[in-house]
């Protein structure tokens, strides 16, 4: 294992999952922030905009030049809206720098897909071939050494981490799965809109995006490459007026009698030595406050003998576990590094 240290460079610095990259990489060993970027915002000090980095941060906010860029970074990790990383990424590796996206271009592998469902130019076919999506607790393994990372999503991650153990086990039909998922408003991110406005949110309970969020097709991507054949899933997405987290409750039909202990069982076997995912005992299930601005995702079950079906409830703090501490938890394993560097934070209670 390398302990030598790595420069880092942010793209994206002045949304929220750039400055929690900012705020969670301050305390890695490894990792140095060397370049702050903004396209939008270049030439500012970056506490202009953040006063609590004030001392923490106090460079100007860089451009986005790739090889200039490469005279101070290593490591790249794009938190820009969609459709950005998709023009970024071939000069970032052509420039030698190995790439962390956290911004969804490269986690669908068909362009086709990304198009209808982003509404954006897709990446490179070959880049996206290319590309190893990050769910570290499930494919870890294959981001060792590799020069693109796409991070998964803030909702796929609390889905996936919930369902994958039981999908792979074969103890619930994939055709069955429902998903009801809802999220604190700083996944919409810092800029200003009608459906992010306090008066509008406050007291408020929405859903949105029905049958139509981007997530969809990356959350069905990945539960088609554990079945083995397609999948498709009911997935709903609500906002909810507070500030961090996301619930993930999860139904499905369960196969072959299985109880809420051997629900535990299975996922504390599955997870054993993945030091983010807290499996809760039988029953007791997780709340959003409990994992809130740490890098955990809690997960608990309740079996329905009279339905024949299994709840899964699965929290994230999304800017955490849903971007910036998953992308960090990806550095570490793409560097041959513990994962847990870096991101060994008690949550924030209450």
């Amino acid at each position: 294992m390398s302990t030598n240290k790595v420069n880092a460079a942010i793209v994206g610095s002045t949304g929220y999952g750039g400055v929690e990259l900012i705020r969670l990489l301050a305390s890695h060993p490894y990792v140095e922030v060397t370049s702050v970027i903004s396209s939008s915002s270049e030439g500012t000090p970056i506490a202009e905009g953040y006063p609590h980095l004030t001392e923490i941060r106090t460079d100007l906010l860089d451009g986005v030049d790739p090889q200039a860029i490469r005279a101070k970074a290593d490591v790249v990790f794009l938190a820009t809206p969609a459709g950005i990383a998709a023009k970024l990424v071939p000069d970032l590796l052509e420039a030698g720098l190995k790439v962390i996206d956290i911004s969804g271009d490269f986690r669908l592998k068909s362009p086709a897909l990304y198009e209808q469902w982003y509404k954006k130019t897709p990446a490179d076919e070959n880049l996206l071939a290319q590309a190893v999506y990050g769910l570290a607790e499930v494919y870890g393994d294959r981001v060792a050494d590799v020069d693109l990372i796409s991070n998964p999503g803030c909702f796929p991650t609390a889905s996936l981490l919930g369902l994958i153990p039981a999908v792979a086990a074969g103890w619930i039909d994939p055709a069955t799965i429902i998903i009801d998922a809802k999220s604190g408003v700083s996944g919409a991110g810092r800029g200003a809109s009608l459906g992010t406005h306090y008066s509008e949110l406050n007291e408020n309970f929405r859903a949105y995006k029905i049958n139509k969020h981007q997530h969809i097709p990356e959350i069905e991507q990945v539960l088609t490459d554990i079945v083995g054949k397609p999948v498709t899933t009911t997935f709903t997405t609500h906002l909810v007026p507070m500030t961090r987290g996301i619930m993930s409750t999860m139904y499905a039909t369960v196969i072959g009698g299985r109880t809420d202990k051997d629900f535990v069982e299975l996922y504390s076997q599955y997870y054993e030595g993945r030091k983010f995912v807290r499996v809760r005992p039988e029953g007791k299930w997780p709340m959003t406050k409990e994992v809130w601005g740490s890098n955990y995702c809690d997960i608990g079950f309740s079996v329905d003998e009279r339905t024949g079906r299994v709840t899964i409830v699965s929290v994230i703090d999304n800017l955490v576990k849903g971007a910036a501490g998953q992308a960090i938890q990806n550095l570490n394993l793409m560097m041959g590094w513990d994962e847990t560097l870096g991101l060994q934070f008690v949550p924030v209670y209450p």
